[in-house]
């Protein structure tokens, strides 16, 4: 059995503490590829990325985030830290294409040969090494969650972003420790799966129940937290 948790990191010590819900605002409007407009920052859509991005950046600054547990209201400095954050957990214009391609129906769950990935060996193979070695670095890592099949891009707000602060793996079996935004304070949330081989598929389990079907590591870069 090895356990790895990234020092003096619990969600209800070091997370937000309220949840990911807020009061209809002015949607975010994001450009797509082909002419297409998506919108980010409704209630309806969440601002799980900018939690998950600003809970490292309290915790890389060596500050704690504010106690505060309702959601903060439109137009104070934290609300719109979280809501630039998020902006900035998509890496625009290209960090978006990363969601597209995996949750597209006909991207397969298993590697076609010839090179050709599937989300196993994309889980497996490509992103587990590099949270891996962040998380045994000391460094929370944000995660982007698939968690639909479909061509359509609208479908992108059905997908989540979460922060890992830690992992266990006895044998083949790996369970990531994670913040999760619409889960504020819980400390047993979860996302666990076999490493055994990226030649089969491999389902995850979510704790609490989720549909979940591939998680990547998103691209961060620190940005100093505003003084509240």
């Amino acid at each position: 059995m090895t356990e790895v948790l990234v020092p003096d990191f619990l969600p209800s010590t070091r997370g937000l503490h309220f949840c990911n819900y807020y009061p209809h605002e002015p949607t975010i409007q994001v450009h797509l590829p082909l002419g297409r407009t998506i919108g980010f920052g409704d209630a309806a859509n969440g601002l799980c990325g900018g939690m998950a991005y600003v809970v490292r950046d309290f915790y890389e600054a060596g500050r704690v985030p504010p106690p505060v547990i309702d959601p903060p209201p439109a137009g104070t400095p934290l609300y719109q830290f979280i809501v630039q954050r998020l902006l900035e957990s998509f890496s625009l214009p290209f960090g978006l294409a990363r969601y597209l391609e995996l949750m597209e129906p006909a991207f397969p769950d298993v590697g076609l040969g010839f090179g050709l990935p599937g989300r196993a060996s994309v889980m497996l193979n490509a992103e587990w090494p590099r949270i891996k070695a962040d998380l045994d670095a000391g460094h929370p890592v944000p995660l982007g969650l698939i968690k639909v099949k479909s061509a359509d891009p609208c479908a992108l707000c059905q997908n989540h972003q979460v922060l890992a602060y830690g992992y266990d793996i006895s044998g083949t079996d790996l369970t990531l420790r994670l913040y999760d935004p619409n889960y504020p304070n819980r400390d047993d949330v979860t996302l666990s799966l076999s490493i055994a081989s990226p030649q089969v598929a491999v389902p995850l389990t979510y704790n609490p129940a989720e549909q979940v079907y591939c998680f990547f590591h998103t691209a961060y870069t620190f940005r100093e937290p505003p003084v509240l």
